[in-house]
């Protein structure tokens, strides 16, 4: 799931700048150029809607090491978001009925098909527009370790980068640091002054562990007599990062390790679309809901709706509504997951669990703010009391409201987890969820979710 794009600092700033403004140009540029030929000019109110579009979309995302698939798939959630939150604003302000309808919907269907010609037409001259930004900067890794390997080897297979890497400095004897023949070790820490001025080195790249803090001053300390530009590279054998930010916190530079994707803005939008949603999702099915019901109280002894344990955010207890698909209502110490052929599914419950319709109860759960529409989906307690002893990073999942989908779930993890192998790979696809969180990618998965429904053989 993680996008493997570059920043500006190895882009270089011209084509940095053409990423960043393209999708929003074609947005306004599309907008205008309709307006010329359909209205008769570019007149005030379209002047006002094309200045509300580039400040919705700018700056724009990096697609430049995205498939061609991908890309297209981008532009349009991207360009759906955008266009449902303009229309829902000029709904509820009725200036919408300002605009012409044949301008605004060959709009809305022309831009995401010339944003993607100006992509691919950007990848095709992307390695031209680099060259012309002069030489490559040269730059030097001190620490030949995982992160400092795996940095370089990340430059050195991007096509879109200006950034050369010369080799490395460390103490050790290349012997000992296994790292093959890939890159060159030109000397030791001691030596790093000379190397950057033999080598013509612009960029310093600083891959050492925290425990070694006199090292990384010493260091530090003779860099002061050069003029390269220093970045470190984290530390990823102390933790893996999820949401990291630098911030100030009184007065003193601090970097989070581990953190909620949902903060201020990201909060708001990720509970509001939730409240939203949810709520039109139960009033639509209202009658499917009452008729599941009915269905399952006069189909089988037992409660129509099953009540279960799980951990929710932050790891507290919280209560997750299901209609009953069993004639067992396990929440004890130990829960044994549903199973192919499993003899405690009811007749219906093997229809209601097949097409996912037993969560739909969970929609009130999100409302409650017990859970999410997207995010990990939860476990009973006794599975998470037992998998938080096997799985390194296990809990970090419940930084945020668990889900109702999520991004394991249309990535193959859905239904039973059998083996420990299994689980890893859940959680390894939920931590890609809390790194890389966007609006954008709840979108997504819903709509994977609403064709796998129709066509995965991996839930009973």
């Amino acid at each position: 799931m993680a996008r493997s794009a570059q920043g500006a600092s190895s882009r270089g700033s011209l084509l940095h700048a053409l990423e960043t403004s393209l999708s929003p140009l074609v947005g306004v540029s599309c907008l205008w150029a309709l307006a010329m030929g359909m209205d008769g000019g570019i007149h005030t109110e379209y002047f006002l809607l094309g200045l509300a579009v580039f400040a919705l979309t700018y700056p724009g995302p990096s697609r430049l090491t995205l498939s061609a698939q991908a890309t297209f798939v981008d532009l349009l959630l991207s360009w759906g978001t955008t266009m449902g939150l303009l229309f829902a604003a000029g709904w509820v302000t009725g200036y919408v009925r300002i605009f012409p309808l044949d301008v605004i919907l060959t709009w809305l269907a022309v831009t995401p098909v010339v944003d993607f010609a100006a992509w691919m037409l950007l990848r095709w001259k992307a390695p031209t527009l680099v060259r012309l930004q002069g030489p490559s900067e040269r730059a030097l890794v001190v620490g030949m370790n995982h992160q400092g390997l795996a940095l370089a080897s990340n430059l050195a297979a991007t096509r879109f980068n200006n950034i050369e890497v010369v080799g490395f400095v460390d103490d050790r004897s290349r012997e000992r640091l296994e790292a093959g023949d890939r890159f060159t070790l030109l000397g030791r820490f001691d030596h790093l002054v000379e190397v950057i001025n033999s080598q013509r080195i612009n960029l310093i790249y600083i891959s050492l562990p925290m425990a070694s803090q006199p090292r990384i001053l010493k260091i530090l300390d003779d860099l002061k007599d050069t003029t390269v530009s220093i970045y470190f590279v984290p530390d990823m054998f102390v933790t893996d990062l999820i949401q990291s930010k630098p911030t100030v916190l009184c007065g003193v530079p601090v970097i989070s390790v581990c953190d909620t994707p949902f903060h201020g803005i990201n909060g708001a939008l990720k509970r509001g679309s939730d409240v939203v949603l949810s709520s039109f999702i139960l009033l639509a099915l209202a009658p499917l809901l009452l008729a599941i019901a009915a269905a399952v109280k006069l189909g089988s002894p037992g409660p129509v709706i099953f009540r279960q344990r799980r951990y929710g955010q932050d790891g507290e207890e919280i209560v997750v509504y299901k209609f009953r698909s069993m004639t067992v209502a396990e929440d004890g110490l130990e829960v044994r997951q549903a199973q192919r052929d499993d003899k405690r599914i009811t007749a219906l419950g093997a229809v209601l669990r097949k097409t996912s319709l037993d969560e739909l109860p969970q929609f009130i759960n999100v409302l409650q703010g017990r859970m999410s529409i997207v995010g990990p989906r939860p476990h009973a307690v006794a599975h998470n009391e037992l998998y938080r002893k096997l799985i390194k990073g296990y809990m970090v999942r419940h930084k945020v409201r668990p889900g109702i989908t999520g991004w394991a779930q249309v990535n193959g993890f859905r239904g039973e987890t059998d083996t420990l192998e299994k689980m890893e790979g859940r959680i390894e696809r939920d931590l890609d969820y809390l790194r890389n969180w966007s609006l954008k990618l709840d979108v997504l998965i819903i709509l994977k979710t609403i064709r796998l429904v129709f066509r995965d053989q991996q839930a009973y």
